[in-house]
């Protein structure tokens, strides 16, 4: 079978169900994931909750396989993938969506191609070349990794796993919520808000999936450097935006994706623009009170959340503590720069 005409064959197969995206759907995701993704903690921290002046429920995902949420989705595509015969994968990302498609691959035993920025986190591009999954470095903007993502599609007959624009990635992703959701239940507790950091979309989208019919208002938060999401929502629509350096490099997608914009964008309650002084301290804050290790992008939603608390909107705050694929040298420098 020629290229093409695997790639149409597989898109015939691969189409997810319109059902997938709907709180039904999700569950269902999180039943076909039982078993095959950790079932990381939710933290709580009483020197946290004292600074925030509310009660902030951690779900560390930064303990999930590959390190980040992005497992779950990861998984789903692929499963789809596979059962239609799929030839190998490729996916752009700014990291952690790398590393899960590479380690779904692997266990599938398929090739994986990963398009990654050229300034991408040196930790991220190792984790994914150990896995043995090969590794693309292409400019600074997702339309430069686009680019590469479509040349290897046409060339090499490799499907692609979007990070944003798959709707089995936005359900996986959705799972962390449901799973949020219910370990919050379990302890006898209720969620006001969840706050989710925003990239591409794919955690806030599964967010607004995952609690729909509930009283339950949805805050996304984003790098000040890459208001991408606020854009949208001025703009009516996903755009473009200039993106500054930031040390939350998993938030560095410059343009929203389609498909999260219109499952969120009416959904969300706000979207918390944060600087970067402020990201550094949610890091440190969570390191230092509630003992764990995770990324800028992570502690973005931290950062936006203690904004929430702060502002007397919510009492019990859900966080996603999205992933904890940070280098080293990172963590050190900015625990260094301040006392907590």
């Amino acid at each position: 079978m020629s290229i093409s005409a695997h790639a149409v064959a597989v898109a015939e197969v691969v189409a997810a169900p319109s059902s997938l995206l709907s709180r039904e759907g999700v569950h269902d995701a999180r039943r076909r994931l039982a078993g095959r993704v950790v079932q990381t903690p939710v933290v709580r921290s009483e020197e946290l909750d004292r600074a925030a002046g509310a009660r902030l429920w951690l779900k560390a995902e930064n303990l999930q396989r590959g390190g980040s949420f992005k497992m779950r989705g990861a998984l789903l595509a692929l499963d789809r993938l596979v059962a239609a015969g799929s030839r190998g994968v490729v996916a752009q990302s700014t990291g952690n969506h790398a590393i899960a498609v590479a380690l779904a691959a692997a266990q599938h035993g398929l090739p994986a191609v990963l398009v990654l920025p050229v300034d991408a986190a040196a930790a991220k591009v190792r984790r994914i070349k150990d896995i043995g999954a090969q590794v693309l470095q292409a400019g600074t903007t997702l339309a430069e990794r686009i680019a590469v993502v479509e040349e290897l599609k046409r060339t090499r007959g490799l499907d692609e796993i979007d990070p944003y624009q798959n709707p089995d990635v936005v359900a996986g992703q959705a799972t962390a919520t449901v799973d949020l959701l219910h370990q919050v239940q379990a302890a006898d507790g209720h969620l006001d808000a969840m706050v989710l950091p925003v990239g591409g979309g794919s955690a806030l989208a599964g967010a607004c999936l995952a609690t729909t019919g509930q009283d339950i208002d949805v805050y996304g938060a984003e790098p000040g450097a890459v208001p991408a999401l606020s854009a949208a929502l001025r703009a009516g629509g996903p755009v473009t935006v200039d993106a500054g350096p930031t040390i939350a490099d998993g938030l560095r997608p410059d343009r929203i994706g389609r498909l999260p914009y219109d499952l969120a964008h009416d959904r969300v309650a706000d979207v918390f623009t944060i600087e970067e002084g402020a990201i550094a301290e949610a890091l440190r804050m969570v390191l230092v009170h509630a003992r764990l290790v995770i990324e800028p992008a992570a502690a973005t939603a931290v950062a936006g959340a203690l904004r929430l608390a702060a502002g007397g909107r919510a009492r019990d705050i859900g966080v996603l503590v999205s992933g904890g694929n940070v280098d080293t040298g990172l963590v050190a420098s900015l625990l260094g720069h301040r006392a907590v």
